[in-house]
């Protein structure tokens, strides 16, 4: 792939021989930026995993210390209305909310997290949720009887985290415009996340690589354990 000449001015800055510390990374992808806006940082790891095999998915949520540098917009499908608002969802209803979201197309929020006796209703609507990837799943925890705590955890960072069918995950954890400390403690807690839900039944090594990058930037080797 052929890179303009910014981008092979900073790429000269990445020694691609070494790993470096998480603090030395997040110091050399935020100085090999060249993004004209506030580029998002995002930690991609490759791991040895079968994602054929039930008992080899990762997947899950994690809550980022500092947050993601983005006002997620919550939609809350529940009985809990007040709640909900009070917790901070940008909107919240029952089924009235829901008919809305699927009768007029109506996708002005980022998320839905719903409390379990809505999950009859929102079901029957998987066809329009689903494809969008909008469609609240306990193991995300967007599903669960405590509305105000997902409304919470979500307003303040909480991000999902997926292996693709290759073994790969790619998560967003900050911006360019995070300082040091707040984007390594970010990237940590993620990378943290991952080795702790290692599949029992993996064999040998379980990451194979870990890098760190910001939009339009070259990747950086980071230490991973």
């Amino acid at each position: 792939m052929k890179h303009g000449k910014k981008y092979e001015a900073v790429a000269q800055l990445v020694d691609k021989t070494k790993v470096y510390s998480v603090e030395e990374a997040v110091a050399l992808v935020k100085k090999t930026s060249i993004a004209k806006f506030d580029a998002t940082v995002a930690v991609s790891m490759k791991l040895n995993i079968n994602t054929r095999k039930a008992d080899q998915q990762v997947r899950g949520t994690v809550i980022l210390p500092a947050g993601t540098g983005k006002d997620v917009r919550v939609v809350a499908i529940t009985g809990k209305v007040d709640e909900a608002l009070k917790a901070g969802a940008n909107y919240a209803g029952g089924k009235e909310l829901l008919e809305k979201i699927v009768n007029e197309k109506w996708f002005d929020f980022d998320v839905i997290c719903a409390t379990p006796e809505m999950m009859g209703e929102i079901g029957k609507n998987g066809r329009v949720l689903g494809p969008k990837g909008l469609m609240p799943n306990p193991k995300t925890g967007t599903v669960g009887p405590d509305i105000a705590k997902m409304v919470t955890e979500l307003k303040a960072g909480k991000v999902e985290y997926r292996a693709d069918r290759d073994g790969n995950v790619n998560v967003p954890v900050g911006k360019v415009s995070f300082a040091d400390d707040k984007l390594a403690v970010n990237v940590q807690t993620l990378i943290n996340q991952i080795l702790k839900v290692r599949p029992a039944t993996v064999k040998g090594n379980y990451v194979l690589s870990c890098h760190i990058v910001s939009t339009m930037g070259p990747s950086i080797k980071v230490q991973y354990n």
